[in-house]
């Protein structure tokens, strides 16, 4: 449909959507410009970062943001999905506050991280045994490293779009500062594709790496057949199957793999199991992770000053077992599967190329009405993108640049209703660019 008369161009639109950004923020321009002396680009975070500056933000209460200018907003993004519980939820406060009586960095075995291991081996019952780490993507270098040592094979098996941490990455193909695996890849969501491929790898494959639902590549989820395919066909060849629940372990108590009936033989985590701060888990059959049991002889090494640390072994057992409780979980997911629905619905009705997708509180609006399946699929124009992020910036919502959506427990019906609100406001003022 051409664009209705009067209507501005694409370009024009995000030309304006920007100036009255700048306009607005000037505060968090002047921060990011001292930032830009002491760090490339005044950034130390890439993912954050878009033009023409990046809000700074100042503090955080429950789930709202105020910025360095003092808008205030309602945060969708959830700290890409490790901040679950709010901004300095009182029962995660009281938790580090007393960690930090008796004392930070112990230097030894503390009294904390036995109890996290469990509660989290308990909620995960093919994870045996597991270590901590300080994020998901140490998690899955050790995962990676683990599966190659006890294989004895060589090779990992990734797929297109995946996002496994910042030195995993491969949403574009494998980055510039990946780990030099080798790896083969391999797309997302074919099971012909990525049985023939495991098959043809046979013995030199150590482990295929999946994420039940692509985060990064804008919250994809795997059919459910095509993760149960994995699991036959790597326990066919010896491979082994290694799944990445850093972001989709909220979706139950168990995680995507327990909603699925899924047995991997490692598990990563990270993000909120922490209580919001920095934390990450590997684990899996105690087989395997005995291979770290620094009594036998030839044990494998896993260092990490911080890895059980006491804010976060602290943190992560408040959250546990006062906050996110199996019941919690459910209801989160409940609430996320309905007010996917409701955008959705909205996109429809209004006949608009724009459509969420992802799983229960994780979502990420794209700008197309095909079904996505795989990456190639979410494919638009990125201006859209901008335009959407910005207007919501400015109708005081924020969320991922790239349309990421993760909800926090403390995200309620009136603030559903006030996004939703932004969204159709955004449709009814940029439908003309919307149409497809």
């Amino acid at each position: 449909m051409d664009a209705l008369p009067n209507a501005p161009s694409l370009d024009a639109a995000l030309e304006e959507a920007r100036a009255r950004f700048v306009a607005a923020n000037p505060a968090s321009a002047r921060q990011h410009a001292e930032a830009e002396a002491v760090m490339p680009g005044g950034n130390t975070r890439s993912v954050l970062f878009y033009e023409p500056f990046p809000l700074a933000m100042a503090r955080g209460e429950g789930c709202w943001l105020w910025d360095a200018d003092g808008h205030r907003y309602l945060d969708l993004l959830g700290e890409f999905t490790a901040g679950l519980y709010g901004h300095s939820n009182p029962v995660i406060r009281a938790a580090i506050g007393r960690a930090l009586d008796g004392g930070i960095n112990l230097g030894g075995h503390n009294l904390l991280e036995a109890r996290l291991a469990k509660l989290i081996c308990d909620r995960f019952p093919a994870m045996e045994q597991l270590r901590f780490t300080n994020t998901g993507t140490e998690s899955n270098l050790m995962a990676v490293a683990l599966a190659k040592a006890a294989t004895g094979r060589p090779r990992i098996l990734v797929f297109q779009g995946a996002y496994h941490g910042g030195v995993l990455s491969f949403g574009a193909g494998p980055s510039a500062v990946n780990v030099p695996h080798e790896v083969v890849m391999a797309p997302y969501n074919d099971t012909a594709a990525a049985e023939r491929l495991i098959a043809e790898q046979g013995d030199r494959l150590a482990a295929v790496l999946v994420e039940p639902m692509l985060g990064a590549g804008g919250c994809i989820p795997a059919d459910p057949e095509f993760l149960h395919a994995l699991r036959a066909a790597t326990r066919r060849t010896g491979a082994l199957l290694i799944l990445d629940e850093v972001m989709t372990s909220r979706l139950s108590a168990g995680g995507r793999q327990a909603l699925l009936g899924l047995e991997p033989d490692l598990t990563t985590l990270g993000k909120y199991l922490g209580g919001g701060m920095s934390f990450g888990a590997f684990g899996g059959r105690a087989d395997l992770m005995a291979l770290f049991d620094p009594r036998r002889p030839g044990a494998l090494g896993h260092a990490g000053t911080f890895n059980n640390n006491v804010l976060s072994m602290a943190a992560g057992i408040a959250g546990l077992t006062e906050i996110f409780t199996p019941e919690a979980a459910a209801a989160l997911t409940a609430r996320g599967e309905a007010l996917r629905a409701r955008i959705n619905a909205r996109c429809a009705a209004q006949g608009v190329a724009m459509q969420a997708s992802g799983i229960g509180s994780l979502m990420n609006i794209h700008f197309t009405a095909r079904p996505i399946r795989n990456p190639s699929d979410a494919a638009c124009d990125g201006r859209l993108r901008d335009l959407f992020f910005f207007d919501m910036v400015e109708s005081g919502i924020y969320l991922a640049r790239r349309g990421l959506i993760a909800l926090m427990l403390p995200v309620g019906d009136a603030e559903e209703a006030r996004f939703l609100a932004a969204l159709d406001a955004f449709i009814a003022r940029r439908q003309p660019h919307l149409m497809g």
